[in-house]
Protein backbone atom coordinates (compact mmCIF):
# COMPACT_ATOMS: atom_id res chain seq x y z
CA UNK A 1 0.00 0.00 0.00
CA UNK A 2 1.15 3.72 -0.26
CA UNK A 3 3.67 4.23 2.60
CA UNK A 4 2.45 7.73 2.96
CA UNK A 5 -0.80 6.55 3.69
CA UNK A 6 0.43 3.97 6.00
CA UNK A 7 2.70 6.45 7.57
CA UNK A 8 0.18 8.65 8.31
CA UNK A 9 -2.36 6.08 9.33
CA UNK A 10 0.27 4.63 11.76
CA UNK A 11 0.94 8.00 13.19
CA UNK A 12 -3.13 8.44 13.74
CA UNK A 13 -3.52 5.09 15.24
CA UNK A 14 -1.21 6.57 18.28
CA UNK A 15 -2.89 9.37 18.23
CA UNK A 16 -6.44 7.17 19.22
CA UNK A 17 -4.52 5.01 21.52
CA UNK A 18 -3.09 8.09 23.72
CA UNK A 19 -6.56 9.53 23.83
CA UNK A 20 -9.07 6.59 24.43
CA UNK A 21 -12.71 7.38 25.23
CA UNK A 22 -15.53 5.05 26.58
CA UNK A 23 -18.43 3.55 24.62
CA UNK A 24 -21.42 6.46 24.18
CA UNK A 25 -18.28 8.78 24.94
CA UNK A 26 -15.98 9.03 21.55
CA UNK A 27 -16.59 12.88 20.90
CA UNK A 28 -13.03 13.20 19.82
CA UNK A 29 -12.34 10.25 18.61
CA UNK A 30 -15.44 10.55 16.28
CA UNK A 31 -14.07 14.38 15.37
CA UNK A 32 -10.91 13.15 14.95
CA UNK A 33 -11.05 10.36 12.48
CA UNK A 34 -13.38 12.73 10.18
CA UNK A 35 -10.61 15.34 10.35
CA UNK A 36 -8.19 12.50 8.85
CA UNK A 37 -10.32 11.20 6.28
CA UNK A 38 -11.50 15.03 5.22
CA UNK A 39 -7.77 15.52 5.15
CA UNK A 40 -6.64 12.72 3.47
CA UNK A 41 -9.10 11.71 0.48
CA UNK A 42 -11.93 13.94 -0.27
CA UNK A 43 -14.42 11.25 0.40
CA UNK A 44 -18.03 12.47 1.17
CA UNK A 45 -17.97 12.56 5.39
CA UNK A 46 -21.58 12.36 6.45
CA UNK A 47 -22.38 13.24 10.33
CA UNK A 48 -24.34 10.65 12.29
CA UNK A 49 -23.93 12.08 15.50
CA UNK A 50 -22.54 9.31 17.82
CA UNK A 51 -20.94 7.83 14.36
CA UNK A 52 -19.75 8.73 10.70
CA UNK A 53 -19.44 7.16 7.32
CA UNK A 54 -17.43 8.35 4.25
CA UNK A 55 -18.27 6.94 0.57
CA UNK A 56 -16.19 7.06 -2.26
CA UNK A 57 -18.48 7.51 -5.73
CA UNK A 58 -17.54 5.67 -8.34
CA UNK A 59 -18.27 7.50 -12.05
CA UNK A 60 -20.54 5.58 -13.73
CA UNK A 61 -20.81 2.71 -11.12
CA UNK A 62 -21.67 -0.89 -12.52
CA UNK A 63 -22.39 -2.62 -9.62
CA UNK A 64 -24.12 -2.28 -6.30
CA UNK A 65 -22.41 -0.48 -3.30
CA UNK A 66 -19.93 -2.35 -0.69
CA UNK A 67 -19.22 -1.61 2.75
CA UNK A 68 -16.33 -1.67 5.52
CA UNK A 69 -16.98 -1.22 9.14
CA UNK A 70 -14.18 -0.51 11.84
CA UNK A 71 -15.26 0.53 15.41
CA UNK A 72 -13.09 3.13 17.51
CA UNK A 73 -14.15 3.04 21.48
CA UNK A 74 -12.17 1.95 24.12
CA UNK A 75 -12.24 -0.12 27.49
CA UNK A 76 -12.54 0.96 31.22
CA UNK A 77 -8.89 -0.64 31.89
CA UNK A 78 -5.62 0.78 32.77
CA UNK A 79 -2.85 0.53 29.73
CA UNK A 80 0.76 -0.44 30.84
CA UNK A 81 2.52 -0.40 27.16
CA UNK A 82 6.00 1.04 27.53
CA UNK A 83 5.14 3.11 24.31
CA UNK A 84 5.47 7.21 23.79
CA UNK A 85 1.72 7.05 22.77
CA UNK A 86 0.70 5.15 26.19
CA UNK A 87 -2.71 5.97 27.39
CA UNK A 88 -2.86 9.35 28.95
CA UNK A 89 -6.76 8.60 30.16
CA UNK A 90 -6.80 6.98 33.68
CA UNK A 91 -8.50 4.04 34.01
CA UNK A 92 -9.51 4.05 30.27
CA UNK A 93 -7.16 2.15 27.82
CA UNK A 94 -7.76 0.66 23.91
CA UNK A 95 -7.18 -3.05 24.86
CA UNK A 96 -8.92 -4.62 22.18
CA UNK A 97 -7.72 -2.76 18.89
CA UNK A 98 -10.38 -0.76 18.07
CA UNK A 99 -8.20 2.50 17.45
CA UNK A 100 -5.93 0.04 14.69
CA UNK A 101 -9.42 -0.83 13.15
CA UNK A 102 -10.24 2.43 13.05
CA UNK A 103 -6.87 3.54 11.64
CA UNK A 104 -7.00 0.70 8.91
CA UNK A 105 -10.44 2.11 7.65
CA UNK A 106 -8.53 5.68 7.52
CA UNK A 107 -5.78 4.05 5.36
CA UNK A 108 -7.88 2.53 3.14
CA UNK A 109 -10.01 5.69 2.62
CA UNK A 110 -6.51 6.88 1.41
CA UNK A 111 -6.53 4.92 -1.02
CA UNK A 112 -9.74 5.04 -2.48
CA UNK A 113 -9.52 7.21 -5.56
CA UNK A 114 -6.50 5.38 -7.04
CA UNK A 115 -8.20 2.25 -6.48
CA UNK A 116 -10.62 2.79 -9.51
CA UNK A 117 -13.43 1.02 -8.16
CA UNK A 118 -16.53 0.28 -10.19
CA UNK A 119 -18.66 0.63 -7.10
CA UNK A 120 -19.40 2.90 -4.61
CA UNK A 121 -17.60 2.11 -1.37
CA UNK A 122 -19.02 3.10 1.96
CA UNK A 123 -16.51 3.09 4.87
CA UNK A 124 -18.77 2.94 8.29
CA UNK A 125 -17.12 4.59 11.22
CA UNK A 126 -18.61 3.02 14.58
CA UNK A 127 -18.92 3.78 17.65
CA UNK A 128 -19.83 1.85 21.02
CA UNK A 129 -19.19 -2.01 19.99
CA UNK A 130 -18.27 -3.06 23.58
CA UNK A 131 -21.25 -2.25 24.91
CA UNK A 132 -23.22 -4.07 21.43
CA UNK A 133 -25.09 -0.96 21.30
CA UNK A 134 -23.28 0.73 18.00
CA UNK A 135 -23.75 -1.27 15.05
CA UNK A 136 -27.81 -1.47 15.47
CA UNK A 137 -27.61 1.90 14.72
CA UNK A 138 -25.23 2.11 11.68
CA UNK A 139 -27.14 -0.42 9.90
CA UNK A 140 -28.85 2.04 8.44
CA UNK A 141 -26.28 3.15 6.19
CA UNK A 142 -26.79 -0.32 5.34
CA UNK A 143 -30.74 -0.22 4.38
CA UNK A 144 -30.57 3.55 3.13
CA UNK A 145 -27.94 3.20 0.22
CA UNK A 146 -28.84 0.04 -0.98
CA UNK A 147 -25.50 -1.91 0.12
CA UNK A 148 -24.64 -5.52 -1.12
CA UNK A 149 -22.07 -6.73 0.95
CA UNK A 150 -20.55 -5.36 4.39
CA UNK A 151 -17.03 -6.95 5.79
CA UNK A 152 -15.29 -5.78 8.81
CA UNK A 153 -12.55 -7.19 10.63
CA UNK A 154 -11.09 -7.56 14.23
CA UNK A 155 -7.55 -8.20 15.43
CA UNK A 156 -6.24 -11.58 16.65
CA UNK A 157 -3.45 -12.48 19.13
CA UNK A 158 -1.25 -15.26 19.08
CA UNK A 159 -1.60 -16.02 15.31
CA UNK A 160 1.19 -15.19 12.65
CA UNK A 161 0.85 -11.63 11.70
CA UNK A 162 -0.96 -11.35 8.29
CA UNK A 163 -3.07 -14.66 9.11
CA UNK A 164 -6.49 -14.95 7.83
CA UNK A 165 -9.08 -16.58 9.95
CA UNK A 166 -12.73 -16.99 9.44
CA UNK A 167 -15.41 -19.40 9.05
CA UNK A 168 -19.26 -19.63 7.23
CA UNK A 169 -21.86 -19.33 9.58
CA UNK A 170 -21.47 -18.11 13.24
CA UNK A 171 -18.07 -16.69 13.54
CA UNK A 172 -18.57 -15.34 17.05
CA UNK A 173 -21.37 -16.11 19.79
CA UNK A 174 -23.95 -13.68 20.75
CA UNK A 175 -23.99 -12.98 24.11
CA UNK A 176 -26.29 -11.23 27.00
CA UNK A 177 -25.58 -9.66 30.12
CA UNK A 178 -28.33 -10.86 32.47
CA UNK A 179 -29.55 -9.61 36.20
CA UNK A 180 -31.78 -11.73 38.47
CA UNK A 181 -33.01 -9.56 41.30
CA UNK A 182 -35.06 -10.81 44.24
CA UNK A 183 -36.97 -9.33 47.02
CA UNK A 184 -38.12 -9.73 49.84
CA UNK A 185 -39.22 -8.63 53.28
CA UNK A 186 -36.38 -6.98 56.10
CA UNK A 187 -35.94 -8.30 59.58
CA UNK A 188 -33.25 -8.33 62.14
CA UNK A 189 -30.43 -10.97 62.19
CA UNK A 190 -32.01 -12.36 65.43
CA UNK A 191 -35.49 -13.06 63.61
CA UNK A 192 -35.02 -14.49 60.65
CA UNK A 193 -38.32 -16.44 60.63
CA UNK A 194 -39.71 -13.11 60.30
CA UNK A 195 -38.16 -12.30 56.47
CA UNK A 196 -38.24 -13.15 53.63
CA UNK A 197 -34.01 -13.79 52.52
CA UNK A 198 -33.76 -14.15 48.69
CA UNK A 199 -30.32 -16.40 49.38
CA UNK A 200 -31.80 -19.67 49.40
CA UNK A 201 -34.06 -19.26 46.11
CA UNK A 202 -31.16 -17.60 44.29
CA UNK A 203 -28.63 -20.18 45.20
CA UNK A 204 -30.86 -22.59 43.74
CA UNK A 205 -30.85 -21.15 40.86
CA UNK A 206 -26.68 -21.34 40.86
CA UNK A 207 -26.60 -24.89 42.00
CA UNK A 208 -29.15 -24.97 38.37
CA UNK A 209 -27.15 -23.83 36.08
CA UNK A 210 -24.90 -26.78 35.02
CA UNK A 211 -27.67 -29.07 34.31
CA UNK A 212 -30.05 -25.69 32.40
CA UNK A 213 -27.13 -25.23 30.66
CA UNK A 214 -25.34 -28.95 30.27
CA UNK A 215 -24.35 -28.97 26.49
CA UNK A 216 -25.96 -32.19 25.56
CA UNK A 217 -29.11 -30.46 25.58
CA UNK A 218 -28.10 -28.18 22.89
CA UNK A 219 -26.65 -28.00 19.17
CA UNK A 220 -24.12 -25.37 19.39
CA UNK A 221 -22.11 -23.79 21.91
CA UNK A 222 -23.59 -22.45 24.85
CA UNK A 223 -21.94 -20.84 28.33
CA UNK A 224 -23.83 -19.72 31.49
CA UNK A 225 -21.07 -17.52 33.31
CA UNK A 226 -21.68 -15.92 37.36
CA UNK A 227 -20.37 -12.45 37.17
CA UNK A 228 -21.85 -11.38 40.46
CA UNK A 229 -24.16 -12.65 43.31
CA UNK A 230 -24.70 -9.64 45.23
CA UNK A 231 -26.79 -10.23 48.16
CA UNK A 232 -27.90 -7.90 51.52
CA UNK A 233 -25.51 -4.95 53.17
CA UNK A 234 -22.67 -5.30 55.48
CA UNK A 235 -24.62 -5.09 58.63
CA UNK A 236 -24.74 -7.80 60.76
CA UNK A 237 -27.93 -6.75 62.70
CA UNK A 238 -30.10 -7.09 59.53
CA UNK A 239 -30.72 -9.92 57.46
CA UNK A 240 -31.00 -10.20 53.70
CA UNK A 241 -33.49 -9.17 52.08
CA UNK A 242 -32.40 -8.02 48.56
CA UNK A 243 -30.27 -9.54 45.79
CA UNK A 244 -28.76 -10.42 42.56
CA UNK A 245 -27.12 -12.88 40.58
CA UNK A 246 -25.49 -11.37 36.92
CA UNK A 247 -24.39 -13.52 34.68
CA UNK A 248 -23.27 -13.47 31.11
CA UNK A 249 -25.08 -15.91 28.73
CA UNK A 250 -23.35 -16.69 25.40
CA UNK A 251 -24.68 -19.70 22.42
CA UNK A 252 -23.43 -20.22 18.92
CA UNK A 253 -27.45 -19.52 17.86
CA UNK A 254 -29.63 -17.06 19.13
CA UNK A 255 -32.71 -19.65 18.90
CA UNK A 256 -30.73 -21.60 21.59
CA UNK A 257 -29.64 -18.36 23.98
CA UNK A 258 -32.85 -17.61 23.51
CA UNK A 259 -33.78 -21.44 25.07
CA UNK A 260 -30.94 -21.19 27.95
CA UNK A 261 -32.76 -17.81 28.82
CA UNK A 262 -35.77 -19.04 28.82
CA UNK A 263 -35.03 -22.27 31.34
CA UNK A 264 -33.04 -19.58 33.62
CA UNK A 265 -36.19 -17.30 34.04
CA UNK A 266 -38.31 -20.34 34.62
CA UNK A 267 -36.48 -21.99 37.33
CA UNK A 268 -35.92 -17.98 39.23
CA UNK A 269 -39.49 -17.57 38.88
CA UNK A 270 -40.05 -21.06 40.64
CA UNK A 271 -37.74 -20.26 43.30
CA UNK A 272 -38.94 -17.17 43.71
CA UNK A 273 -42.27 -18.00 44.10
CA UNK A 274 -41.48 -21.04 46.40
CA UNK A 275 -40.20 -18.30 49.16
CA UNK A 276 -42.32 -15.78 48.39
CA UNK A 277 -39.78 -13.23 47.22
CA UNK A 278 -40.82 -10.45 44.45
CA UNK A 279 -38.51 -11.06 40.96
CA UNK A 280 -37.59 -8.90 37.99
CA UNK A 281 -34.87 -9.82 35.21
CA UNK A 282 -32.82 -6.94 33.35
CA UNK A 283 -30.77 -7.17 29.78
CA UNK A 284 -27.84 -5.32 28.77
CA UNK A 285 -24.84 -5.58 27.00
CA UNK A 286 -26.73 -7.54 24.39
CA UNK A 287 -24.40 -8.73 21.25
CA UNK A 288 -26.60 -10.66 18.53
CA UNK A 289 -24.76 -14.19 17.02
CA UNK A 290 -22.87 -12.85 14.44
CA UNK A 291 -22.82 -14.83 11.47
CA UNK A 292 -21.00 -15.16 7.76
CA UNK A 293 -22.93 -15.38 4.99
CA UNK A 294 -21.22 -18.24 3.07
CA UNK A 295 -20.52 -16.18 -0.59
CA UNK A 296 -18.87 -13.63 1.16
CA UNK A 297 -16.35 -15.82 3.25
CA UNK A 298 -15.58 -17.45 0.34
CA UNK A 299 -14.30 -13.79 -0.73
CA UNK A 300 -12.64 -13.44 1.75
CA UNK A 301 -10.51 -16.47 1.06
CA UNK A 302 -10.20 -16.09 -2.47
CA UNK A 303 -8.90 -12.36 -2.08
CA UNK A 304 -5.96 -13.89 1.12
CA UNK A 305 -5.60 -16.63 -1.53
CA UNK A 306 -4.40 -13.82 -4.25
CA UNK A 307 -2.24 -11.32 -2.43
CA UNK A 308 -0.46 -14.54 -1.12
CA UNK A 309 -1.68 -14.68 2.67
CA UNK A 310 -1.97 -17.28 4.68
CA UNK A 311 -5.55 -18.68 5.88
CA UNK A 312 -7.54 -21.04 7.65
CA UNK A 313 -10.88 -21.95 8.11
CA UNK A 314 -12.00 -21.93 11.59
CA UNK A 315 -13.60 -24.99 13.07
CA UNK A 316 -15.37 -23.90 15.62
CA UNK A 317 -16.63 -20.08 16.65
CA UNK A 318 -15.05 -16.89 18.57
CA UNK A 319 -16.82 -17.33 22.24
CA UNK A 320 -16.51 -13.08 22.76
CA UNK A 321 -18.85 -11.31 20.67
CA UNK A 322 -19.21 -8.79 18.56
CA UNK A 323 -22.18 -6.48 17.61
CA UNK A 324 -20.78 -6.76 13.36
CA UNK A 325 -23.66 -9.26 13.00
CA UNK A 326 -26.05 -6.48 13.23
CA UNK A 327 -25.06 -5.71 9.76
CA UNK A 328 -25.34 -9.29 8.49
CA UNK A 329 -28.56 -9.77 9.55
CA UNK A 330 -29.55 -7.00 6.61
CA UNK A 331 -27.27 -7.65 4.22
CA UNK A 332 -24.80 -10.73 3.02
CA UNK A 333 -21.08 -10.27 4.88
CA UNK A 334 -18.24 -11.89 6.38
CA UNK A 335 -16.59 -11.22 9.67
CA UNK A 336 -12.59 -11.94 9.77
CA UNK A 337 -9.56 -12.21 11.83
CA UNK A 338 -6.18 -10.59 11.00
CA UNK A 339 -3.06 -12.26 13.02
CA UNK A 340 -0.77 -9.91 15.57
CA UNK A 341 1.83 -12.17 15.81
CA UNK A 342 2.26 -15.03 18.23
CA UNK A 343 4.26 -12.62 20.77
CA UNK A 344 0.83 -10.49 21.08
CA UNK A 345 -0.67 -10.19 24.83
CA UNK A 346 -4.11 -11.04 24.60
CA UNK A 347 -7.14 -8.76 24.15
CA UNK A 348 -8.63 -7.13 27.20
CA UNK A 349 -5.21 -7.14 29.41
CA UNK A 350 -3.06 -3.95 30.40
CA UNK A 351 0.09 -5.07 27.82
CA UNK A 352 -2.28 -5.19 24.93
CA UNK A 353 -1.21 -2.60 22.13
CA UNK A 354 -2.38 -3.50 18.54
CA UNK A 355 0.29 -4.00 15.94
CA UNK A 356 0.81 -1.12 13.34
CA UNK A 357 2.59 -3.92 11.08
CA UNK A 358 -1.21 -5.63 10.90
CA UNK A 359 -2.42 -2.50 8.69
CA UNK A 360 -1.33 -3.23 5.25
CA UNK A 361 -2.62 -7.21 5.60
CA UNK A 362 -5.92 -5.48 6.16
CA UNK A 363 -6.08 -2.67 3.75
CA UNK A 364 -5.11 -4.59 0.66
CA UNK A 365 -7.36 -7.44 1.67
CA UNK A 366 -10.65 -5.09 1.59
CA UNK A 367 -9.36 -3.72 -1.45
CA UNK A 368 -9.22 -6.85 -3.05
CA UNK A 369 -13.00 -7.20 -1.88
CA UNK A 370 -13.72 -4.17 -3.96
CA UNK A 371 -12.83 -5.29 -7.16
CA UNK A 372 -13.91 -8.92 -7.04
CA UNK A 373 -16.37 -9.87 -9.20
Amino acid sequence: MNRSILEKAVELRHELHAHPELSGQEIWTKKRLMQFVEENSGLEVHDKGAYFYAVYRSLGAKRPGIAFRADFDALPMEDEIDAPYRSCVPGVAHKCGHDGHAATLCALAGELKELDSDRDVYLIFQHAEESGAGAKICTAVLEENEICEVYGYHNQYGEPLGKILTRPKTINCASRGMSIRMIGEPTHASLPENGKNPVFALASVVQAIPEIADKSRYKGLLLCTVVQFDLGDHAFGMAASDGVLRCTIRGEYEAELDQLQARLEACARAEAEKYGLQIAFEYEDVFPENFNHSSSVEKVFQAAKELGYDWTVLEQPYKGSDDFGYYTKVTPGAYFFVGMGTDTPGHHTAAYDFKDAAIPYAVELFKKLIIMQ
